[in-house]
């Protein structure tokens, strides 16, 4: 089964797409599951959570801005409130969510450079983020997480229709949750036009404004 990881929905400040178009581009796109991690909310996985069925999985998460860059919760049932890199891990821990760490090697974003001091506080790492312009930021998060012997995870980071399952995960079980938690999974993932970053930040720009 195939689920992609990271994703954007409209309650995201970058973001335009309706939570239930994501389901239905994902489903089309022949994906058993997908996470909502929306920029400091988990709005667009709750409401994307109403569309879940018995064949498709919907994963409430969201990508926090924290004092060492960002970090991503899934399995969330609670908004994130603090800003504190290590308070922001206490509270995704309290709801019994896993920790991952997005794109930390990406130098055009706001990359969580995993310290080794902080490896302790990290389930997964994300390997294969679809926006990473330069293979290098994939294959760098790769060979950490294998020095660190740190669980994996993959997705796309889509904003838009188009990149929806460009990356993500593949389990032969019906519980993705201990599947991700236990790393009993393959990463798979191709790279997104960089377009769509340009796209993106002139979107962020717009709903700035209206």
């Amino acid at each position: 089964m195939k689920y992609d990881l990271h994703s954007h929905s409209k309650y995201s400040s970058d973001g335009i797409l309706d939570p239930r178009k994501i389901i239905k581009v994902a489903i089309k796109k022949g994906l058993d599951g997908i996470a909502i991690t929306d920029h400091n909310t988990i709005k667009g996985g709750l409401e994307a959570k109403k569309y879940e069925t018995n064949d498709f999985k919907v994963i409430i998460g969201s990508e926090v801005m924290t004092t060492k860059g960002e970090v991503i919760g899934l399995f969330l049932s609670e908004e994130i409130k603090s800003k504190d890199f290590y308070d922001v891990i206490g509270e995704i821990k309290a709801q019994n969510g896993i920790v991952v760490l997005p794109h930390p090697f990406d130098e055009w974003r706001y990359a969580s450079f995993p310290a080794k001091e902080d490896v302790k506080y990290i389930d997964n790492i994300e390997i294969f983020n679809s926006r990473c312009v330069k293979k290098k930021y994939n294959d760098n998060a790769g060979k950490f997480a294998k020095k660190y012997k740190l669980g994996v995870t993959g997705g796309s980071d889509a904003h838009f229709a188009n990149e929806i399952g460009h990356a993500g995960i593949i389990v032969e079980t019906d519980d993705i949750y201990e599947a991700i938690l236990k790393n009993n999974l393959q990463v798979f993932g191709k790279t997104s036009t960089s377009l769509n970053h340009v796209f993106t930040k002139m979107l962020k720009t717009w709903k700035k404004h209206f």
